[in-house]
């Protein structure tokens, strides 16, 4: 491995490229710009150096004002998206102790109270996608959830946040491949949905990336001493072991649907593989998995860095062949075919990549230097 190329401050580079560029982070509420702030907070608590915690106060900034209400957010969507913000006001509150931080969570964690969910008592990924679960919201909704409740709820909710997990895992993974679709219908109603089982027809490298994200994350709050923590540890080393069957070997990353790697118009996909490494590597660092995943880690970094990372002449960071998005259904009636997941753009530096990107580099820059 050339340790130089990869191990080269990508975390903190990257980050600088995004405050470069992005002075003020968004106008709108975003959930992906919280991944980018969270990639963020790792940089600051790697280096110590407080620009990038100023950015993400700045960030976070637009949107909380002086009495800790968020105005461009609407609880009653009930879109469990809007919550992944969450996760940085309550990094901030820690950071700073400003109660305006403290009070625009309380304000996401009323929205899980209220949000509706399936009979199983599993959210709606939103309310105009009724009875329906997606993989990336267990990373938007639980993981907040999970923090929230271990700095200021109580122990027994935990098995509410470990239901989201159980339920999804029930209903979306397959026994033959090990891999998770994308998304189910309880109702089985959704014309992108098979008629008898609910699921979605493909597996979705991101939404699988959210996914196991969302597994390593939420490790960090649910105590040593829950018996639910051994179901999250199997589901995970389940799912990254599915997904190592199906990785390109040659460059170590994933297609954009994962087990279709010959058909026409598929592609090596950034976001994807980025989020597998941050699963990977941090699962590695946490002992969350075993250490001979470390070499593995490594040859996914330097897929990704070789197959989807540029420096342009200005010395900013790129990061190439995202998939803008994905979703289902909708007032676009996204059919969930492959011809659908082919047909969106491929962009750069949207932050559904540079996110992950930039927490998968701090995660593999903290694990080498453990290991040094």
């Amino acid at each position: 491995m050339n340790d130089k190329k990869l191990y080269n401050d990508w975390a903190a580079k990257t980050s600088d490229s995004v405050m470069k560029r992005r002075p003020e982070i968004n106008t709108k509420w975003e959930y992906e710009d919280g991944v980018v702030l969270q990639g963020m907070e790792l940089v600051f608590n790697k280096t110590g150096d407080r620009k990038y915690l100023e950015y993400i106060m700045k960030s976070m900034d637009l949107f909380v004002d002086e009495n800790g209400n968020i105005p461009k957010y609407s609880s009653n969507e009930f879109n469990i998206d809007h919550i992944n913000n969450g996760k940085v006001l309550l990094a901030l509150y820690e950071h700073t102790e400003d109660e305006r931080y403290k009070k625009a969570a309380d304000l996401l964690r009323s929205q899980l109270t209220n949000h509706p969910r399936t009979s199983e008592g599993a959210f709606w990924h939103k309310e105009i996608y009724p009875y329906q679960i997606w993989l990336d919201g267990l990373y938007m909704g639980s993981v907040f959830y999970a923090r929230y409740i271990k700095e200021f709820g109580e122990e027994a909710e935990f098995e509410d946040v470990m239901n989201q997990f159980i339920l999804s895992y029930k209903h979306t993974r397959d026994e033959e491949t090990g891999l998770l679709h994308h998304a189910w219908d309880e109702k089985r109603e959704q014309p992108w949905c098979n008629k008898e089982t609910g699921l979605s027809k493909h597996y979705w490298a991101r939404s699988i990336g959210w996914y196991v994200m969302a597994i390593v994350d939420v490790l960090d709050y649910i105590p040593e001493s829950y018996e639910g923590r051994a179901v999250l540890l199997n589901m995970l080393e389940e799912t990254v072991e599915a997904m190592m069957n199906y990785q390109d070997k040659e460059t170590g990353v994933w297609y954009q649907i994962v087990n279709q790697p010959e058909r026409k118009g598929n592609y090596l996909e950034s976001s994807g593989s980025a989020m597998m490494l941050y699963a990977i590597a941090k699962g590695v660092r946490k002992n969350y998995l075993s250490q001979d995943w470390f070499e593995k880690a490594e040859h996914i970094y330097k897929g990704i860095i070789d197959e989807f990372i540029l420096t342009t002449k200005d010395g900013l960071v790129n990061v190439n062949k995202i998939c803008q998005v994905a979703g289902l259904g909708g007032k676009d009636k996204r059919d969930g075919s492959f011809a659908y997941y082919i047909s969106e753009p491929i962009v750069t530096n949207d932050h559904k990549g540079v996110g992950p990107f930039i927490l998968a580099s701090a995660e593999m820059e903290m694990l080498y230097e453990e290991r040094k």
